[in-house]
Formats: structure tokens, C-alpha cells, sequence
């Protein structure tokens, strides 16, 4: 079968791989949709502590279930069968330590993840290990929902995480950095779930910013490369600020900018991480103490979000069809990287090969 394989940063490999066998406690897919983000971007240039290579890539899964292990369904309690469709979580929270004992299974200190210590989804068959039916990580795929839909529910479910910790509020004003997919769910999701008030969206790049506000219609669309953009959320509010600020992009800057356009007891979610080789930004502590802000970190997501998520798209209340813009196949899959890269289609999916046309 065909697969994306990563050896080292700048080397990856689409090649003939032998198909993978299921173990006793495993299940093993047929990959219908795996979906790109930036991460598989920078893992492509960059690589990544955690992935062990040679390792197959991709952690927005979606497929149809080929073959249960022997021992699945006993030791889970499920009723798996060939023929089911799934989606797959990417990050796979250990379930026993403290963290995960507390319920904060996005931040499990011994997190491992599809694609960087499991095989991901660039691939036409792939297997899902134990761990990841053990925490209850595969979910049905409801009938109404596509396979490119189900493959966005993983970033979707990070998003989630990131607003549960924000407490949006009815009318909050929001403020979202970054036109790419990931804002542009942060601004569904602020609306259909948390039915938000006014939402500002931030880009520098103007083809982007359009191509975004095409799709999800924010009050305002903000160029930061042409205006203040904290003068700008200022005047837009009265001088009184925005309630949320998300940053959904790998911009110092825009954190900064976060911190000094919050209004009082604003919430500010740092939702984009920052190069490794510059993490730091410069903060007005006085800011946040006397305006009473809140910071909050979001890394990933946790099973349960991944299932909200597969439900807030089956109902509606959160689309996001209409925000897949670009099906590529797996012989392409490299096009597909240069694509995001470029910021030339808000969702990338991949199709491999062996899959049928999606629902």
C-alpha cells in the first residue's frame, strides 16, 4: 500500500509499504480522509521530539473499519465490526495518571499521539493501537456526517477545549487571530455554541482574511498588516476592549496585541504555540493584574471533545463542510503540505487512493 513516511526533517516519503496486520487487540482501517494542518507542515521542515522515525504521518482520521482484533470488543465492552465508520482521536491520554484521574486528559503527561509513536492516517489502511481503544478514543462516525467532515472533528475538538476553558459568555465581543481553519471554527463554534456577540477576525495576509470571511462572515475583518489592531478593537468597542481573545497562529505579536486589547476580566486563550526557537513575549503585568485578565493555555484535546465534536457537526450547529475547500489525493499528498503552507485553501484533506467516494 501506499503511505507518507517521515525520516527526517525535509525527507519524507510517499512509498510501497507492506499493508499493516491487526493485532488481537487492535483494529485496523481503511482510510477514507486524513486532514492536514500546520503541524503536519512544520513536522515536514522541522520534524518533532516525538515522532520516532521511520513513522507514517497524519492525525486527522477518518475511515472504515477492515478488520477487530480477537480481544477488542471483550476487553472494551464495544461491539465493533467491519464495516463501521470511524473517526480516530490523534492525541491519546494515558487514562491513569494524575492528570487523566482528574479528568484533564488534554494535558496527560504521558500523551502519546497518532502519527508521531502510532502510525497516522497518509496512508491507505492503518491500524488502531490499544491505547487508543482503551481511553475510548474511536468514535462512530454518524450517518449524517462525510468522512471529510469527521476527519476535521480532531482540530474541531481542540478548539472546543480551548473555548471550555474560556467561559464565552452570551454577547461576549471576540477577537480570533488567524484567518486559517482553526479560526474560522473558533469563530463557528464561539457562535453556534456559545452564542457570542460581535467577532473581530485578524490576519495579515488579505487573500487569506477573505477567503476566511468569505466563509464565516465575522462583523470585522481586521488586515494587522495595515492597521493598529489593538487601536483598531479599541475604537470597535467603545475603548472598552474585547471580552475573549483567541490567538490561532504562531505569531509573539499577537499575544502581545492580546493582552493589551482585553477589556477587564477579559479572557485570552494563547491557543497558537510559538516557535521553539523564540517562545517569549514581552507582558505588561500591570495589565493583567489591574484589568484582572485571564490567561489560558490550550494544547490539543481530549476524547470527549473529539465526540462533541462528531455531534455539534451532525446537528448543525457547528458546519464545517463548507470550510474543506480542497480533496486531495494520496499520490498528491506532498501538494497538499504546499498548499497549507501557502495559506491557499482554508482545509486540506487527503483522500487515499483505496477509498471509495466519501458519504
Amino acid at each position: 500500500m501506499k503511505a507518507l513516511r517521515y525520516y527526517a526533517p525535509e525527507d519524507v516519503r510517499l512509498e510501497d509499504v507492506p499493508e499493516p496486520q491487526c493485532g488481537p487487540d487492535e483494529v485496523k482501517i481503511r482510510v477514507r480522509n486524513c486532514s492536514t494542518c500546520g503541524t503536519d507542515v512544520k513536522i515536514l521542515h522541522n520534524g518533532h521530539q516525538n515522532l520516532t522515525p521511520p513513522r507514517t504521518i497524519g492525525h486527522e482520521i477518518a475511515g472504515d473499519i477492515v478488520e477487530v482484533g480477537a480481544q477488542v470488543n471483550t476487553a472494551n465492552g464495544t461491539d465493533w465490526a467491519e464495516g463501521d465508520r470511524v473517526q480516530v482521536i490523534a492525541a491519546v491520554p494515558c487514562g491513569e495518571c494524575h492528570e487523566c484521574r482528574k479528568g484533564w486528559m488534554a494535558v496527560c503527561q504521558n500523551q502519546t499521539s497518532m502519527g508521531y509513536q502510532y502510525d497516522g492516517g497518509f496512508a491507505e489502511y492503518m491500524i488502531v493501537p490499544r491505547q487508543v481503544l482503551k481511553v475510548d478514543g474511536l468514535n462512530r462516525i454518524p450517518d449524517n456526517v462525510s468522512y471529510d467532515e469527521a476527519s476535521a472533528a480532531e482540530p474541531f475538538a481542540c478548539a472546543i477545549n480551548a473555548q471550555d476553558l474560556l467561559g464565552i459568555e452570551e454577547g461576549d465581543t471576540v477577537v480570533v487571530f488567524g484567518a486559517g481553519p482553526i479560526g474560522c471554527m473558533h469563530i463557528r463554534i464561539a457562535r453556534g455554541v456559545h452564542n457570542c456577540g460581535p467577532v473581530y477576525l485578524v490576519d495579515v495576509n488579505e487573500s487569506r482574511l477573505k477567503m476566511s470571511a468569505d466563509a464565516v462572515h465575522p462583523d470585522e475583518v481586521i488586515n494587522a498588516s495595515e492597521v493598529d489592531v489593538v487601536e483598531k478593537v479599541m475604537e470597535l468597542t467603545g475603548g472598552r476592549g474585547a471580552d475573549v481573545v483567541i490567538t490561532a497562529t504562531a505569531a509573539n505579536v499577537t499575544q502581545e496585541q492580546a493582552i493589551a486589547m482585553a477589556a477587564r476580566n477579559g479572557r485570552i486563550s494563547f491557543f497558537g504555540g510559538l516557535p521553539k526557537t523564540n517562545p517569549t513575549i514581552t507582558c505588561d503585568s500591570n495589565v493583567v493584574h489591574y484589568r484582572q485578565l485571564h490567561i489560558h493555555g490550550a494544547n490539543g484535546s481530549a476524547p470527549e471533545h473529539n465526540k462533541r465534536a462528531l455531534q455539534y457537526i451532525s446537528t448543525g450547529q457547528v458546519p464545517v463542510k463548507d470550510l474543506i475547500t480542497r480533496h486531495i489525493p494520496l499520490g498528491d499528498v506532498l501538494d497538499a503540505f504546499s498548499i497549507v503552507q501557502n495559506g491557499e485553501a482554508i482545509k486540506v484533506t487527503v483522500e487515499p487512493a483505496a477509498a471509495a467516494a466519501a458519504v
